[in-house]
């Protein structure tokens, strides 16, 4: 018997491969065990550790999806896939359509509808390459999101979403969570504009969110998930208190943009026992899930204020340990294959 990965798989590098997404959708970025060395690779702001193209090398045969967050990117992931992959699995990111770093022009809603499709596309696209399907069985997929993509591996997980519950809890709680609300186009200042700032919110809210319908996905892949300080208030949390699957957590005790008692909190609660809080930081943002973080000169300053580390967060220490812990994750619940060759 031939044991395909170790928690030392032997591979030189993390190969990087983009595939053509499937029935329109936008690239799959594929890390992945390589032979290959690793070489400087620049990727808009970030120099990354890769190997494009590397000779594929037989990992531990599992895939897991991450799903980017709202206007995301795959490479703000590059540390967490890298990690991954140092434990023998393929990791695939799809573009999510209207909602990433080339395209943010329908955020919110309309996203969350198209993009656990999507999620399983990424995994056929992998499936059917030719140089990576023989690295994986995709019987037992894990799943990975953080923000957007949090909500994203909430409905993998069997969640069931309404865009009329998203309205409804921003007119209950647009001031305290604001940013959850209008995305990260303004904030509130405590000023006299504050109050113009909500009214607008709310009258575009209401026009566009009074979708009742109950939204559901389910692709039986997909056997652990993952949401990482996830956008969580608008599901009905009693779809969620028996996840179908593993279900884990990641909180961030400063998080503005998604405030956890509204958000990953309100999902813990619904859960308890029946999920796992795979990672809790008391003294993070929002910006946790990122890494490596985007340099802050590039970005507005709401989006500083939202994903930027707090004072005294110690990214280099936390960051690393958030990662194993959700390699450990995917280990426990996607057992590495044992294949006769």
């Amino acid at each position: 018997m031939l044991v395909l990965a170790t928690a030392s798989a032997a591979h030189a590098g993390t190969g990087l491969r983009e595939l053509p997404g499937l029935q329109g959708d936008g690239p799959v970025t594929v890390f992945y065990p390589s032979g290959s060395a690793d070489q400087p690779v620049q990727r808009g702001p970030f120099t990354l550790q890769l190997a494009p193209d590397g000779a594929p090398t037989p990992g531990n045969g599992r895939l897991v999806v991450i799903t980017h967050g709202s206007g995301g990117s795959p490479w703000v992931h590059t540390d967490l896939a890298r990690a991954l992959v140092a434990s023998g699995f393929v990791v695939a990111l799809p573009e999510h359509a209207g909602d990433n770093y080339k395209d943010p022009s329908t955020p919110g809603p309309e996203s969350w509808k198209r993009r656990p499709a999507e999620a399983s596309r990424a995994i056929d696209a992998v499936a059917h390459d030719a140089r990576l399907a023989p690295l994986v069985t995709v019987d037992r997929v894990g799943a990975f999101g953080g923000s957007a993509g949090g909500h994203t591996t909430l409905t993998l997980a069997g969640g069931h979403w309404s865009p009329a519950r998203f309205r409804a809890h921003c007119e209950a709680h647009i001031a305290e969570d604001f940013s959850s609300c209008v995305g990260f186009i303004t904030r509130l200042h405590g000023n006299l504009l504050d109050g113009l700032k909500k009214a607008v919110a709310l009258g575009v809210i209401r026009q566009r969110f009074d979708d009742a319908t109950d939204y559901a996905y389910s692709d039986p892949r997909v056997q652990a998930a993952i949401a990482a300080v996830p956008f969580a208030a608008d599901f009905d949390m009693a779809t969620l208190a028996t996840p179908r699957i593993p279900l884990g957590l990641i909180t961030a005790g400063l998080d503005i943009n998604q405030v956890p008692q509204f958000h990953s909190s309100a999902v813990l609660a619904a859960c308890q026992d029946r999920c796992t809080l795979v990672a809790h930081l008391p003294g993070a943002s929002h910006g946790m899930m990122l890494s490596p973080l985007p340099p802050m000169h590039l970005l507005g300053t709401v989006h500083q204020a939202l994903l930027g580390d707090p004072p005294g967060f110690d990214r280099s220490s936390a960051v690393p340990q958030v990662d194993a812990k959700v390699v450990a994750f995917f280990t426990q619940h996607l057992p590495p294959l044992r294949r006769t060759p």
